[in-house]
């Protein structure tokens, strides 16, 4: 029983806790809390009139009273009128305000989402955070709206306990006894639920990162024809869920058949009070009808109050789930420094830098090189040597230790996002191009760009041509991931992308891989046409393509073998002279 209290004591401290972090997306919108407020205030003597008006309308009409029948009846159109008037105004504001407030919980959400780390989206996938933005952030919002209808149900109710205690005080007790049933078998209940339930929504994070994993790769599914494997894998995830709520439904349907059960010996003994205090005229037949009616009401407040407690419970984790992101205790978070640059040289060094993405498999071992802005750096080396763990590291798409990466000599941890990302562009291998238009996908990246600005990149990156026999230009939709268009013109809009943004360093991460050897030929000549105006770096897919760099490094199991020029590493290398005549042969 101790231990039963002391998770009580933790779920009212967690849930003061949790309403006064979310208070901030209320309080914008308070104004429209507070109308709702007034008008289910104003509805409170609804409440109470309603069973004492039916009481008398039902002794009126059993005693013959037919023209009061019908006066109490008229009233009784026109309270309930205007309880239904108060309650439609209530719940248009209502809805405006939930929708406002969800919105500016997803937006805080979907902003800390974008600020959680690269490692946190390689541990956990994607489906975790889009469960938490799609359905925490509505359980959020809503328990406010809770919190005043009890309020309000608190408040009418005290008039009708008022009203049950001065026509019977016995049966006030009763009232009562009834509540304290309710309140000790839903505590028990809401033990167990909310054990499950949080197991429940775990399981749910987990098929929605399924989910949006298998339709982002249908094409490959099809192509593979593994529909029937997948299916089987989707079957046993969604059993899984199914299986706990199965469990979840039966026990709260034990409780509610002991509850119920319980309920049937307290009708019994409302009745059996009834009789004994109208025989003993401790209670007339007339108070015993309203009793009656408000015995039904009082049925509503007590479910009423068990959901409440429920919805308590349901806004705990949400809110703890919401506020693992928020707060990154949880989730690690990308760190920035507070140096801003508006405008940097392109010098940068790494310094001893040794990186893993999983414990103990080491990417990069202890590498140390330096570039000189304005000049062409290239490297090379099998795939997973650690090429692109270094571009990674460059963007600051991963933390690394202070003093190990330096770009203009100032440490990367103390340079703010906008520093490093609004300078370096970073044109990837297998680029994703979002479903919107060619012209917005451009946009993304830089939102006022000139037509004269757009056309003068996409030429550059041999794009415009292509465009312009599209029915509808720089207008057309690309769909998702660029899917209408071939790999190399997704990497020739990435280009385009990226040299819209006019950064000081640009990063090449085998960015010309999927091009036709025209079409290379020809970014080549662009991209030597860039040289002496940039830091360029280049990750070759072909070694042809960078002989003219003015530096290569040579990496191999994520070590610095060798670096020079072309024509240096040809003299002293020979793992290069292997690599760069087998290229020949391709």
């Amino acid at each position: 029983m101790e231990d039963y209290k002391k998770i009580t004591k933790e779920d009212i401290k967690s849930t003061f806790k949790n309403l006064k972090r979310s208070y901030k997306f209320v309080k914008n919108n308070k104004k429209s809390l507070i109308l709702c407020l007034i008008f289910s205030v104003l509805s409170l003597p609804v409440s109470i009139l309603t069973p004492i008006l039916s009481a008398r309308l039902l002794l009126n009409l059993n005693e013959g009273l037919y023209e009061s029948l019908l006066r109490i009846a008229a009233f009784l159109f026109v309270v309930y009128s205007i309880g239904h008037i108060l309650g439609l105004i209530s719940r248009i504001i209502y809805k405006k305000y939930i929708v406002k407030i969800v919105y500016d919980v997803q937006k805080e959400l979907m902003k800390e989402t974008f600020n959680l780390s690269c490692q946190t989206f390689d541990e956990h996938g994607t489906g975790l955070f889009i469960e938490r933005l799609r359905s925490d952030a509505k359980v959020i919002a809503e328990i406010y709206d809770d919190l005043a209808s009890i309020i309000i149900e608190i408040c009418s109710n005290l008039g009708i306990f008022i009203v049950i205690f001065t026509i019977s005080k016995i049966m006030f007790i009763y009232f009562v006894l009834i509540g304290i049933k309710e309140i000790i078998i839903s505590k028990k209940r809401m033990k167990y639920y909310y054990q499950r339930y949080k197991k429940i929504r775990d399981l749910e994070d987990k098929n929605t990162g399924f989910i949006t994993e298998l339709i982002r790769g249908v094409r490959d599914v099809k192509v593979l024809n593994s529909t029937n494997v997948f299916m089987k894998k989707y079957d046993k995830r969604v059993n899984e869920v199914n299986e706990e709520n199965i469990k979840l439904t039966i026990k709260n349907n034990k409780f509610f058949i002991i509850s119920d059960e319980i309920n049937e010996v307290f009708e019994y003994f409302f009745y059996f009070l009834g009789v004994v205090l109208t025989k003993n005229n401790l209670l007339t037949a007339s108070n015993f009808v309203v009793l009656y009616m408000y015995k039904t009401k009082m049925k509503y407040v007590f479910d009423y109050f068990v959901s409440m407690m429920e919805s308590i419970k349901t806004f705990n984790l949400s809110a703890n789930r919401v506020y693992e992101i928020i707060d990154g205790e949880k989730f690690s978070k990308e760190k920035f420094g507070n140096t801003n640059l508006n405008h940097i040289n392109g010098d940068f060094e790494f310094k001893n830098v040794s990186f893993s993405y999983k414990e103990n498999k080491e990417i990069l071992h202890d590498v140390s090189f330096s570039v000189k802005a304005n000049t062409t750096v290239a490297f090379v080396g099998k795939s997973g040597s650690g090429k692109s763990t270094i571009f990674s590291l460059l963007s600051k798409l991963y933390n690394v230790p202070d003093n190990k990466i330096f770009i203009d000599g100032i440490d990367i941890n103390a340079l703010t996002r906008d520093a490093i990302r609004n300078n370096i562009s970073v044109i990837t291998q297998n680029p994703y191009i979002f479903n919107l238009s060619i012209r917005d996908n451009l946009l993304l990246v830089k939102d006022k760009v000139s037509d004269k600005e757009m056309i003068k990149v996409c030429k550059i990156a041999c794009l415009h041509d292509f465009i312009m026999s599209l029915p509808d230009g720089y207008d057309t939709i690309v769909g998702e991931g660029g899917i209408t268009l071939s790999g190399g013109e997704r990497q020739r809009l990435a280009i385009a992308r990226a040299l819209i943004k006019k950064t000081e360093i640009i990063l090449f991460d085998e960015a010309t891989s999927a091009l036709d050897n025209e079409t290379q030929e020809k970014i080549q000549k662009a991209i030597h046409s860039l040289k002496g105006k940039y830091t360029i770096l280049i990750i070759a897919h072909r070694l042809s393509t960078i002989v003219n760099s003015d530096k290569i490094i040579m990496i191999d199991k994520g070590k610095i073998v060798a670096e020079g020029t072309h024509q240096t590493l040809m003299k002293k290398s020979l793992k290069y002279q292997k690599l760069y005549q087998a290229d020949l042969i391709k």
